[in-house]
C-alpha cells in the first residue's frame, strides 16, 4: 500500500475536498436564494448531506492513512453498524439471541481479522460456507421453531450483505497486481469514489430532469433521467481516473460502468427491503443520509463484483 504522502493519492483526496468545498459554497448561496418552503427543504437536505460528506471524507482519509489495519477497522465498524440497523428491522426471539451474539462478536470480527491476515482462501468462504451452516444449528439448538426458516434467513442474509460484501472493500488492499505493488489504496479510493459519486449524480440528474420513475413503488426518487445521466457522468469521471488504477482508460470506463450498474441494483434492493418493512430510512445516524445502510447500499453490491473483476483480470 502506498504511504499517505503518495502524490496521486493526495491528488485524489484533494479533488474530493475541492468538490466538497464547491458544494458547500453552492449550498450556502442557494440557501439564501430560495424562499419557497419546498425549495428551502430541498436545499437544506442537500446542505445536510454535504456536511455529512465532510465528516465521512475525513474519517475515510484518516483510515486510509493508517493502511490495511486502519481501513479494515473502519469497514469492520461500518459493517457492525449496518448489521445492527438491518437486524433491528427483523423480528427476533430469545432463541436468536445467542445466534446474534455469534454473528456480531465472533463471525464479524473473524471475517475482518482474516482480511488483516490476508488469508483470502478462508475469508472468501467463512460466511457463505461455515457461518451459513453453523449459525442455523445454534438457532435450532435453542428449540424455538416458530418462523425458524424466516428468522434464520434474515440473519444470514444480513450477515452476507452487511459484513461479507462490505468486507471486500478493505480486501482490495490484499490483491497482488503486477506493476501496481503498494498502490492498492488508490484502488479502494477509486471504488468508493465512483460508487458514491454515482449516487450523488443520479440524485442531481433525477432532481433536475427526472420525470419517468423506474420503480415508483420501490424507490420513488429513482428516475430514468437520473439513472442514465448519473451513469453516463460517472463513467466519464471514472474513465478519466484511469491514471490512478491498473486499468487503461477503456478498462476504467468498463469498471465504472459495472460499479454504477451494481450500485444502482444495490440501492433498489435495499429500498425494496425498506418498503417491505414500512420505513423511509434504516436509521438516522448520518445527517441527511439516514442510517449507515442508506449510505453504503450501493457499496454492498459493488464491492464484491469490483474485487473479483480486478482479481480475475489483473492479478
Amino acid at each position: 500500500m502506498n504511504p499517505p504522502w503518495d502524490k496521486q493519492l493526495i491528488g485524489l483526496g484533494g479533488g474530493v475536498l475541492m468538490l466538497l468545498l464547491a458544494a458547500s459554497i453552492i449550498g450556502w448561496f442557494l440557501s439564501r436564494r430560495f424562499t419557497n418552503p419546498q425549495g428551502k427543504a430541498t436545499i437544506e437536505n442537500l446542505n445536510a448531506r454535504t456536511r455529512a460528506w465532510w465528516v465521512m471524507a475525513l474519517v475515510f482519509g484518516l483510515a486510509m492513512a493508517l493502511g490495511l489495519v486502519g481501513t479494515t477497522i473502519l469497514f469492520g465498524l461500518v459493517s457492525f453498524l449496518a448489521l445492527r440497523e438491518f437486524i433491528t428491522l427483523t423480528p427476533t426471539t430469545p432463541g436468536d439471541h445467542r445466534t446474534l451474539f455469534w454473528t456480531f462478536f465472533v463471525v464479524l470480527p473473524l471475517q475482518y481479522a482474516l482480511i488483516g491476515l490476508q488469508w483470502y482462501g478462508l475469508f472468501s468462504i467463512l460466511i457463505p460456507v461455515y457461518a451459513f451452516l453453523i449459525l442455523p444449528l445454534r438457532s435450532a439448538a435453542a428449540g424455538d421453531c416458530h418462523n425458524f426458516l424466516e428468522r434464520t434467513a434474515k440473519i444470514q442474509w444480513g450477515l452476507m450483505i452487511c459484513v461479507y460484501c462490505v468486507s471486500y472493500i478493505p480486501a482490495l488492499l490484499t490483491l497482488h497486481i503486477p506493476g501496481y505493488a503498494g498502490q492498492n489504496a488508490k484502488l479502494v479510493f477509486y471504488l468508493v469514489l465512483v460508487a458514491q459519486l454515482s449516487d450523488v449524480l443520479q440524485y442531481v440528474w433525477g432532481k433536475t430532469l427526472g420525470r419517468t420513475k423506474i420503480a415508483p413503488d420501490v424507490s420513488p426518487n429513482k428516475t430514468w433521467a437520473g439513472f442514465i445521466g448519473g451513469v453516463a457522468s460517472t463513467v466519464l469521471v471514472g474513465a478519466g481516473l484511469w491514471w490512478a488504477t491498473p486499468f487503461t482508460p477503456w478498462q476504467s470506463a468498463g469498471m465504472s460502468l459495472a460499479i454504477t450498474f451494481m450500485g444502482f441494483g444495490g440501492g433498489l434492493v435495499m429500498s425494496a427491503i425498506k418498503r417491505d418493512r414500512g420505513i423511509k430510512d434504516y436509521g438516522n445516524l448520518i445527517e441527511g443520509h439516514g442510517g449507515m445502510m442508506d449510505r453504503i447500499d450501493s457499496l454492498c453490491y459493488t464491492a464484491p463484483v469490483f474485487f473479483h473483476l480486478t482479481r480475475y483480470f489483473f492479478t
